[in-house]
Protein backbone atom coordinates (compact mmCIF):
# COMPACT_ATOMS: atom_id res chain seq x y z
CA UNK A 1 0.00 0.00 0.00
CA UNK A 2 1.18 3.13 -1.03
CA UNK A 3 2.20 6.08 1.60
CA UNK A 4 -0.38 8.37 -0.04
CA UNK A 5 -3.06 5.97 0.43
CA UNK A 6 -1.92 4.78 4.30
CA UNK A 7 -2.07 8.87 4.70
CA UNK A 8 -5.47 8.77 3.44
CA UNK A 9 -6.94 6.16 5.44
CA UNK A 10 -4.92 7.39 8.57
CA UNK A 11 -6.96 10.82 7.95
CA UNK A 12 -10.36 9.35 7.91
CA UNK A 13 -9.72 6.98 10.67
CA UNK A 14 -9.31 10.18 12.55
CA UNK A 15 -12.11 11.95 10.65
CA UNK A 16 -14.57 8.58 12.08
CA UNK A 17 -13.05 9.04 15.21
CA UNK A 18 -13.94 12.88 15.34
CA UNK A 19 -17.54 12.68 14.52
CA UNK A 20 -17.69 9.72 16.88
CA UNK A 21 -16.70 11.72 20.17
CA UNK A 22 -19.21 13.29 22.26
CA UNK A 23 -17.32 15.86 24.76
CA UNK A 24 -21.12 15.79 26.39
CA UNK A 25 -21.31 12.04 26.67
CA UNK A 26 -17.41 11.78 28.54
CA UNK A 27 -17.99 14.64 30.55
CA UNK A 28 -20.62 12.89 31.99
CA UNK A 29 -19.19 9.61 32.38
CA UNK A 30 -16.24 11.16 34.63
CA UNK A 31 -18.78 12.82 36.88
CA UNK A 32 -20.49 9.49 36.98
CA UNK A 33 -17.05 7.64 38.08
CA UNK A 34 -16.27 11.00 40.12
CA UNK A 35 -13.52 11.51 38.02
CA UNK A 36 -13.76 15.35 38.40
CA UNK A 37 -10.54 16.64 36.80
CA UNK A 38 -11.43 15.05 33.61
CA UNK A 39 -14.88 16.27 33.44
CA UNK A 40 -13.45 19.48 34.52
CA UNK A 41 -10.76 19.24 31.62
CA UNK A 42 -13.20 18.93 28.68
CA UNK A 43 -16.38 20.76 30.31
CA UNK A 44 -14.22 24.01 30.78
CA UNK A 45 -12.33 23.82 27.28
CA UNK A 46 -16.19 23.71 25.71
CA UNK A 47 -17.84 26.29 28.34
CA UNK A 48 -14.98 28.70 26.74
CA UNK A 49 -15.76 27.84 23.46
CA UNK A 50 -19.47 29.32 24.23
CA UNK A 51 -21.06 25.76 24.38
CA UNK A 52 -24.60 26.07 26.27
CA UNK A 53 -24.36 22.41 28.09
CA UNK A 54 -20.57 23.16 28.65
CA UNK A 55 -21.51 26.43 30.43
CA UNK A 56 -24.21 24.96 32.67
CA UNK A 57 -21.83 21.66 33.53
CA UNK A 58 -19.12 24.18 34.36
CA UNK A 59 -21.67 26.08 36.68
CA UNK A 60 -22.68 23.17 38.31
CA UNK A 61 -19.27 21.81 39.45
CA UNK A 62 -18.93 25.63 40.68
CA UNK A 63 -21.96 25.20 42.55
CA UNK A 64 -21.21 21.88 44.19
CA UNK A 65 -17.60 22.19 44.67
CA UNK A 66 -16.85 19.03 42.43
CA UNK A 67 -13.27 19.59 41.11
CA UNK A 68 -12.90 23.48 41.67
CA UNK A 69 -13.34 25.50 44.96
CA UNK A 70 -17.51 26.31 45.68
CA UNK A 71 -17.83 29.11 44.38
CA UNK A 72 -22.04 30.52 43.86
CA UNK A 73 -20.68 33.65 42.19
CA UNK A 74 -18.68 31.62 39.47
CA UNK A 75 -21.82 29.03 39.21
CA UNK A 76 -24.20 32.14 38.83
CA UNK A 77 -21.94 33.41 36.12
CA UNK A 78 -21.45 30.26 33.91
CA UNK A 79 -25.40 29.51 34.29
CA UNK A 80 -26.39 32.66 32.86
CA UNK A 81 -24.40 31.94 30.03
CA UNK A 82 -26.28 29.23 29.41
CA UNK A 83 -29.43 30.60 30.05
CA UNK A 84 -29.12 33.35 28.18
CA UNK A 85 -28.68 31.05 25.19
CA UNK A 86 -31.91 29.35 25.82
CA UNK A 87 -30.18 26.32 27.46
CA UNK A 88 -33.33 25.03 29.75
CA UNK A 89 -31.15 23.30 32.43
CA UNK A 90 -28.92 26.78 32.99
CA UNK A 91 -32.13 28.70 33.11
CA UNK A 92 -33.62 26.30 35.68
CA UNK A 93 -30.14 26.12 37.83
CA UNK A 94 -29.94 30.00 37.39
CA UNK A 95 -33.53 30.24 38.78
CA UNK A 96 -32.58 27.91 41.61
CA UNK A 97 -30.01 30.41 42.19
CA UNK A 98 -31.85 33.37 42.84
CA UNK A 99 -34.77 31.41 44.70
CA UNK A 100 -32.16 30.43 47.38
CA UNK A 101 -30.06 33.39 46.83
CA UNK A 102 -26.49 32.23 46.55
CA UNK A 103 -23.85 34.10 44.97
CA UNK A 104 -26.63 36.75 43.71
CA UNK A 105 -29.03 38.30 46.09
CA UNK A 106 -32.11 36.77 46.82
CA UNK A 107 -34.62 37.63 44.32
CA UNK A 108 -37.86 35.20 43.73
CA UNK A 109 -39.15 37.20 40.70
CA UNK A 110 -35.69 36.62 38.91
CA UNK A 111 -36.37 33.35 40.00
CA UNK A 112 -39.69 32.47 38.10
CA UNK A 113 -38.54 34.56 35.20
CA UNK A 114 -36.29 31.85 34.53
CA UNK A 115 -37.93 29.11 35.35
CA UNK A 116 -40.73 29.89 32.94
CA UNK A 117 -38.08 30.58 30.29
CA UNK A 118 -37.56 27.01 30.81
CA UNK A 119 -41.38 25.82 31.24
CA UNK A 120 -42.05 27.81 28.10
CA UNK A 121 -39.73 25.23 26.04
CA UNK A 122 -41.43 22.53 27.63
CA UNK A 123 -38.76 21.74 29.79
CA UNK A 124 -40.14 19.63 32.77
CA UNK A 125 -38.08 20.88 35.41
CA UNK A 126 -38.78 24.31 34.51
CA UNK A 127 -42.52 23.81 34.72
CA UNK A 128 -42.64 22.14 38.18
CA UNK A 129 -40.46 24.78 39.52
CA UNK A 130 -42.70 27.33 38.09
CA UNK A 131 -45.31 25.31 39.66
CA UNK A 132 -43.75 25.44 43.19
CA UNK A 133 -43.49 28.92 42.64
CA UNK A 134 -47.24 29.66 42.05
CA UNK A 135 -48.01 27.42 45.20
CA UNK A 136 -45.88 29.04 47.63
CA UNK A 137 -46.52 32.51 46.21
CA UNK A 138 -42.48 33.60 45.41
CA UNK A 139 -42.26 35.88 43.00
CA UNK A 140 -45.93 35.69 41.87
CA UNK A 141 -49.50 35.79 43.78
CA UNK A 142 -50.22 32.16 45.31
CA UNK A 143 -52.40 30.96 43.20
CA UNK A 144 -53.30 26.96 43.97
CA UNK A 145 -55.05 26.76 40.25
CA UNK A 146 -51.83 27.75 38.46
CA UNK A 147 -49.66 25.49 40.49
CA UNK A 148 -51.27 22.49 39.15
CA UNK A 149 -51.63 23.11 35.86
CA UNK A 150 -47.72 23.33 35.65
CA UNK A 151 -47.16 20.27 37.89
CA UNK A 152 -49.60 18.41 35.74
CA UNK A 153 -47.70 19.59 32.67
CA UNK A 154 -44.26 17.95 34.36
CA UNK A 155 -46.10 15.37 35.57
CA UNK A 156 -47.58 14.03 32.09
CA UNK A 157 -43.74 14.36 31.42
CA UNK A 158 -42.86 11.56 34.28
CA UNK A 159 -41.28 14.45 36.35
CA UNK A 160 -41.39 12.66 39.72
CA UNK A 161 -40.98 16.40 42.00
CA UNK A 162 -44.01 17.00 39.81
CA UNK A 163 -46.83 13.93 40.51
CA UNK A 164 -45.68 14.20 44.41
CA UNK A 165 -46.26 17.67 44.52
CA UNK A 166 -49.82 17.07 42.08
CA UNK A 167 -50.57 14.05 44.27
CA UNK A 168 -50.27 15.92 47.37
CA UNK A 169 -52.65 18.96 45.85
CA UNK A 170 -55.27 16.20 45.49
CA UNK A 171 -55.18 14.96 48.71
CA UNK A 172 -55.60 18.60 49.98
CA UNK A 173 -58.24 20.31 47.39
CA UNK A 174 -55.36 23.00 46.51
CA UNK A 175 -56.06 24.34 43.04
CA UNK A 176 -58.21 20.89 42.25
CA UNK A 177 -61.12 19.51 43.50
CA UNK A 178 -60.48 17.22 46.66
CA UNK A 179 -60.26 13.80 45.02
CA UNK A 180 -58.20 10.81 46.84
CA UNK A 181 -58.23 8.49 44.00
CA UNK A 182 -56.71 10.93 41.52
CA UNK A 183 -53.99 11.76 44.63
CA UNK A 184 -53.32 8.37 44.80
CA UNK A 185 -52.59 7.79 41.01
CA UNK A 186 -50.22 10.90 41.16
CA UNK A 187 -48.74 9.78 44.41
CA UNK A 188 -48.16 6.30 42.66
CA UNK A 189 -46.56 7.52 39.94
CA UNK A 190 -43.69 9.10 42.59
CA UNK A 191 -43.45 6.32 44.71
CA UNK A 192 -42.89 4.01 42.26
CA UNK A 193 -39.89 6.42 41.06
CA UNK A 194 -38.55 6.31 44.67
CA UNK A 195 -39.57 9.80 46.05
CA UNK A 196 -40.06 9.36 49.83
CA UNK A 197 -42.77 12.60 50.28
CA UNK A 198 -45.02 10.51 47.76
CA UNK A 199 -44.24 6.99 50.10
CA UNK A 200 -44.89 8.40 53.00
CA UNK A 201 -48.05 10.11 52.06
CA UNK A 202 -49.14 6.94 49.89
CA UNK A 203 -48.40 4.81 52.91
CA UNK A 204 -50.83 7.31 55.07
CA UNK A 205 -53.57 6.22 52.10
CA UNK A 206 -53.29 2.47 52.34
CA UNK A 207 -53.11 3.15 56.06
CA UNK A 208 -57.20 4.77 56.13
CA UNK A 209 -58.18 3.47 52.63
CA UNK A 210 -58.14 6.80 51.38
CA UNK A 211 -58.32 6.75 47.65
CA UNK A 212 -57.09 2.91 47.56
CA UNK A 213 -58.62 0.13 49.29
CA UNK A 214 -57.02 0.15 52.94
CA UNK A 215 -54.70 -2.51 53.03
CA UNK A 216 -52.25 -2.47 56.61
CA UNK A 217 -49.22 -4.44 54.76
CA UNK A 218 -49.21 -1.41 51.82
CA UNK A 219 -49.21 0.82 54.23
CA UNK A 220 -46.12 -0.63 56.45
CA UNK A 221 -44.24 -1.20 52.94
CA UNK A 222 -44.48 2.49 51.81
CA UNK A 223 -44.00 3.96 55.28
CA UNK A 224 -40.62 1.44 55.53
CA UNK A 225 -39.49 2.17 51.82
CA UNK A 226 -40.04 6.03 52.88
CA UNK A 227 -38.41 5.94 56.23
CA UNK A 228 -35.43 3.99 54.95
CA UNK A 229 -34.80 7.46 53.35
CA UNK A 230 -34.77 9.21 56.25
CA UNK A 231 -38.18 10.65 55.60
CA UNK A 232 -38.98 12.32 59.07
CA UNK A 233 -42.76 12.17 58.54
CA UNK A 234 -42.73 8.62 57.59
CA UNK A 235 -40.61 7.67 60.19
CA UNK A 236 -43.05 9.40 62.36
CA UNK A 237 -45.98 7.81 61.33
CA UNK A 238 -43.90 4.85 61.50
CA UNK A 239 -43.04 5.21 65.44
CA UNK A 240 -46.82 5.71 65.51
CA UNK A 241 -47.84 2.17 64.00
CA UNK A 242 -45.76 0.37 66.26
CA UNK A 243 -47.17 2.23 69.20
CA UNK A 244 -50.37 1.55 68.82
CA UNK A 245 -50.03 -1.83 66.92
CA UNK A 246 -52.82 -1.21 64.39
CA UNK A 247 -51.15 -1.51 61.20
CA UNK A 248 -48.91 -3.89 62.57
CA UNK A 249 -47.53 -5.90 65.61
CA UNK A 250 -47.21 -3.54 69.17
CA UNK A 251 -43.69 -2.79 69.89
CA UNK A 252 -42.60 -0.20 71.95
CA UNK A 253 -38.83 -0.66 70.93
CA UNK A 254 -39.46 0.41 67.15
CA UNK A 255 -41.97 3.08 67.74
CA UNK A 256 -39.14 4.27 70.24
CA UNK A 257 -36.73 4.29 67.57
CA UNK A 258 -38.28 5.47 64.36
CA UNK A 259 -39.83 8.43 67.03
CA UNK A 260 -36.05 9.11 68.04
CA UNK A 261 -34.79 9.32 64.38
CA UNK A 262 -37.89 11.52 63.29
CA UNK A 263 -36.78 13.71 66.33
CA UNK A 264 -33.68 14.28 65.97
CA UNK A 265 -34.45 16.06 62.26
CA UNK A 266 -37.07 18.41 64.27
CA UNK A 267 -40.45 16.45 63.27
CA UNK A 268 -42.40 18.34 65.95
CA UNK A 269 -44.99 14.97 66.11
CA UNK A 270 -41.77 12.54 67.24
CA UNK A 271 -40.68 15.25 69.77
CA UNK A 272 -43.86 15.63 71.10
CA UNK A 273 -44.80 11.34 70.97
CA UNK A 274 -41.49 10.83 72.56
CA UNK A 275 -42.28 12.79 75.41
CA UNK A 276 -45.76 10.65 75.83
CA UNK A 277 -43.75 7.90 76.14
CA UNK A 278 -41.31 9.36 78.78
CA UNK A 279 -44.37 10.90 80.36
CA UNK A 280 -46.44 7.88 80.56
CA UNK A 281 -43.39 5.21 80.80
CA UNK A 282 -44.48 3.37 77.50
CA UNK A 283 -41.25 0.97 76.80
CA UNK A 284 -38.79 3.53 78.69
CA UNK A 285 -38.75 4.17 82.77
CA UNK A 286 -41.16 6.91 83.59
CA UNK A 287 -39.20 10.65 83.42
CA UNK A 288 -40.96 13.82 83.59
CA UNK A 289 -37.99 15.36 82.63
CA UNK A 290 -37.29 14.10 79.52
CA UNK A 291 -41.04 13.81 78.40
CA UNK A 292 -40.54 17.40 79.74
CA UNK A 293 -37.27 18.14 77.47
CA UNK A 294 -39.26 16.79 74.05
CA UNK A 295 -42.59 18.75 74.88
CA UNK A 296 -40.34 21.98 74.78
CA UNK A 297 -38.67 21.63 71.83
CA UNK A 298 -42.14 20.51 70.46
CA UNK A 299 -43.80 23.26 71.72
CA UNK A 300 -41.07 25.43 70.79
CA UNK A 301 -41.58 24.92 67.06
CA UNK A 302 -45.55 25.86 68.00
CA UNK A 303 -47.00 22.30 68.64
CA UNK A 304 -50.07 23.06 70.30
CA UNK A 305 -50.49 19.51 71.53
CA UNK A 306 -46.93 19.72 73.07
CA UNK A 307 -47.94 23.03 74.37
CA UNK A 308 -51.05 21.96 75.88
CA UNK A 309 -48.93 18.92 77.87
CA UNK A 310 -46.69 21.41 79.18
CA UNK A 311 -49.37 23.08 80.51
CA UNK A 312 -50.68 19.62 82.15
CA UNK A 313 -47.15 19.35 83.70
CA UNK A 314 -46.84 22.88 85.16
CA UNK A 315 -50.86 22.46 86.59
CA UNK A 316 -50.60 19.17 88.47
CA UNK A 317 -46.41 19.92 88.91
CA UNK A 318 -45.41 16.27 86.89
CA UNK A 319 -42.03 16.82 87.47
CA UNK A 320 -41.75 20.11 88.06
CA UNK A 321 -42.98 22.64 90.39
CA UNK A 322 -46.78 23.26 90.56
CA UNK A 323 -47.43 26.37 88.75
CA UNK A 324 -50.81 27.54 87.76
CA UNK A 325 -49.47 30.81 86.15
CA UNK A 326 -46.91 28.46 83.48
CA UNK A 327 -49.79 26.43 83.01
CA UNK A 328 -52.07 29.18 82.27
CA UNK A 329 -49.57 30.43 79.60
CA UNK A 330 -49.33 27.38 77.82
CA UNK A 331 -52.57 26.36 78.08
CA UNK A 332 -53.55 29.99 76.16
CA UNK A 333 -50.64 29.64 73.16
CA UNK A 334 -51.96 25.81 72.66
CA UNK A 335 -56.31 27.13 72.95
CA UNK A 336 -55.07 30.01 70.50
CA UNK A 337 -54.43 27.40 67.77
CA UNK A 338 -57.63 25.77 68.37
CA UNK A 339 -56.76 23.23 70.79
CA UNK A 340 -60.23 21.88 72.53
CA UNK A 341 -58.74 20.04 75.80
CA UNK A 342 -56.64 23.57 76.24
CA UNK A 343 -59.40 25.56 75.77
CA UNK A 344 -61.88 23.61 78.11
CA UNK A 345 -59.22 23.70 80.76
CA UNK A 346 -59.01 27.49 80.43
CA UNK A 347 -62.48 27.67 81.02
CA UNK A 348 -62.10 25.70 83.98
CA UNK A 349 -58.78 28.51 84.95
CA UNK A 350 -61.35 31.35 84.45
CA UNK A 351 -64.12 29.68 86.21
CA UNK A 352 -61.97 29.28 89.80
CA UNK A 353 -60.01 31.82 89.83
CA UNK A 354 -56.61 29.67 89.33
CA UNK A 355 -53.79 32.07 89.60
CA UNK A 356 -55.75 35.23 87.55
CA UNK A 357 -59.12 36.62 88.91
CA UNK A 358 -62.00 34.89 88.10
CA UNK A 359 -63.79 35.72 85.20
CA UNK A 360 -66.85 33.84 83.97
CA UNK A 361 -66.93 35.62 80.68
CA UNK A 362 -63.59 34.27 79.53
CA UNK A 363 -64.33 31.12 81.04
CA UNK A 364 -68.19 30.76 78.88
CA UNK A 365 -66.35 32.07 75.62
CA UNK A 366 -63.51 29.25 76.21
CA UNK A 367 -66.09 26.70 76.96
CA UNK A 368 -68.34 27.41 74.35
CA UNK A 369 -65.16 27.64 71.67
CA UNK A 370 -64.44 24.28 73.09
CA UNK A 371 -67.90 22.61 72.33
CA UNK A 372 -68.10 23.80 69.01
CA UNK A 373 -64.97 22.37 68.37
CA UNK A 374 -65.52 19.28 70.34
CA UNK A 375 -68.73 18.79 68.38
CA UNK A 376 -66.87 17.78 65.20
CA UNK A 377 -64.75 14.92 67.04
CA UNK A 378 -66.25 13.79 70.43
CA UNK A 379 -69.73 14.17 71.82
CA UNK A 380 -68.71 13.08 75.80
CA UNK A 381 -65.99 16.17 75.98
CA UNK A 382 -68.62 18.46 74.06
CA UNK A 383 -71.11 17.70 76.51
CA UNK A 384 -68.46 18.15 79.44
CA UNK A 385 -67.96 21.52 77.61
CA UNK A 386 -71.44 22.63 77.24
CA UNK A 387 -71.97 21.86 81.16
CA UNK A 388 -69.04 23.55 81.78
CA UNK A 389 -71.01 26.77 79.72
CA UNK A 390 -73.86 26.25 81.14
CA UNK A 391 -72.46 26.08 84.75
CA UNK A 392 -70.99 29.43 84.47
CA UNK A 393 -74.11 31.58 82.53
CA UNK A 394 -76.14 30.57 85.63
CA UNK A 395 -73.85 32.55 87.58
CA UNK A 396 -73.69 35.41 84.85
CA UNK A 397 -75.94 38.52 83.68
CA UNK A 398 -77.70 38.91 80.45
CA UNK A 399 -75.02 41.32 79.47
CA UNK A 400 -72.44 39.44 80.97
CA UNK A 401 -73.55 36.73 78.96
CA UNK A 402 -73.94 38.60 75.30
CA UNK A 403 -70.36 39.63 76.11
CA UNK A 404 -69.12 35.99 76.18
CA UNK A 405 -71.44 34.92 73.52
CA UNK A 406 -69.36 37.22 71.25
CA UNK A 407 -66.45 36.95 71.85
CA UNK A 408 -66.91 33.33 71.25
CA UNK A 409 -68.49 34.26 67.57
CA UNK A 410 -65.59 36.52 66.65
CA UNK A 411 -62.63 34.36 67.97
CA UNK A 412 -59.97 32.95 65.10
CA UNK A 413 -57.55 30.11 65.56
CA UNK A 414 -53.62 32.13 65.33
CA UNK A 415 -51.77 30.37 62.10
CA UNK A 416 -50.29 27.51 63.04
CA UNK A 417 -46.75 27.62 64.95
CA UNK A 418 -47.69 30.91 66.39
Amino acid sequence: MSKKLLAGVFFALILIFSLAANPQEDAMAAAERKDFAAELKIVRAHALEGEAWAQSDLGAMYDNGNGVPQDYVQAATWYRKAADQGDARGQCDLGIIYAVGKGVPQDFTEAIKWFQKAADQGDARGQCDVGIEYEYGNGVPQDYAQAATWYRKAADQGNVYAQANLGEMYVNGEGVPQDYAQAATWLQKAANQGNSDAQATLGAMYATGEGVPQDYAQALNWYQKSADQGNAFAETWLGWAYFNGNITTQDYAQAMAWYQKAADQGNSNAQLSLGIMYENGDGVPQDYAQAMAWYQKAADQGNPDAQYNIGIMYYFGYGVPQDYSQAMTWYQKAADQGDADAQFDLGVMYENGNCIAQDYVQAYKWFDIAASLYSAINEASRDKAVAGRDHVAALMNPEQIAEAQNLAREWKPAPSGQ
